[in-house]
């Protein structure tokens, strides 16, 4: 063995090794190039919608209703647990999107990173380390401002910070998958966003109770990752009674979802990469 092939070797080791977090500093480096607008929707969202939804809205449920207007607590202390949850649900369908597109398609980054000795499901997992970094920021700047309005009677609130990421994850691992597959984008992200991710805000129990809907539009709610982890957020952040049981199953749901997702995304990146 010559001395430039066991340099090479010994080179290699370190991305091999931490292939996926090299990745990740590489993302990290790619949002500050719009972390004003990370910033900006970071602080804006919360402050604007727990305004006009909490409050606003939530005011007029307390004026007709009484101040324990829905499931026995405000309309504020209801829906701020969806708006988290919302918010990064919104956060994962922007991060497992175009990003993906891009380093497939559009600016080609990922073949160039699986020239290096980094492998394809490294890229995947770097990717979705950096996405986990931002769906925990924006969640916990979400939860600080549920805290100043006042969103969060238990003591055991925090733990919906993870709740949310975790229902981020859920739902974004499989549009990670399917947008792994696409080799042109032809409208099909933004019809995701108009006809998947709209319509699951809508009617996943977020802005009123899931019972409250006609029983034929209740299964959308059922397989939606964010109605899951809606449900879970408010066990924790108000005490909603639900049985034990229905916990355990949003969090196999939800877990599922993601691992399934992930582990198929990585062997699609595989496929698309060592051609």
């Amino acid at each position: 063995m010559t001395v430039d092939t066991r340099e090479a070797i010994t080179a290699a080791v370190r991305p091999r090794r931490f292939g996926a977090w090299y990745v990740a500093e590489h993302r990290f480096r790619v949002m500050r190039s719009y972390l004003q607008t990370v910033l900006v929707t970071g602080f804006g969202n919360p402050l604007l919608y727990l305004l006009a939804m909490g409050l606003g809205l939530g005011s007029l449920v307390s004026a007709n209703l009484g101040p324990q207007a829905v499931d026995g607590v405000s309309y504020l202390a209801f829906v701020a647990p969806a708006l988290l949850c919302t918010a990064a649900v919104t956060v994962a369908s922007e991060e497992f999107t175009y990003p993906i597109m891009l380093g497939f398609k559009w600016n080609p980054t990922f073949f160039g990173i699986n020239a290096s000795p980094i492998s394809p499901g490294q890229i995947i997992d770097g990717v979705t380390i950096a996405v986990v970094a931002r769906l925990l920021g924006t969640s916990i700047v979400y939860f600080a401002f549920m805290l100043l309005f006042g969103a969060v009677p238990s003591p055991w609130g925090a733990v919906s910070i993870l709740v949310a990421t975790l229902g981020g994850l859920a739902f974004g691992a499989p549009i990670m998958a399917y947008v792994a597959t696409l080799e042109q984008d032809t409208g099909q992200i933004a019809m995701l966003m108009r006809f998947v991710l709209l319509p699951m805000t809508l009617f996943s129990g977020t802005f009123f109770p899931l019972s409250s809907m006609p029983p034929y539009l209740q299964w959308i709610g059922w397989i939606s990752p964010l109605w899951h982890s809606t449900e879970l957020s408010r066990v924790f952040t108000y005490g909603m009674s639900e049985p034990l049981w229905l916990s355990v199953v949003h969090v196999v749901y939800l877990v599922a979802l993601f691992v399934v997702f992930w582990r198929w995304t990585r062997r699609i990146a595989g496929r698309r990469l060592n051609k």
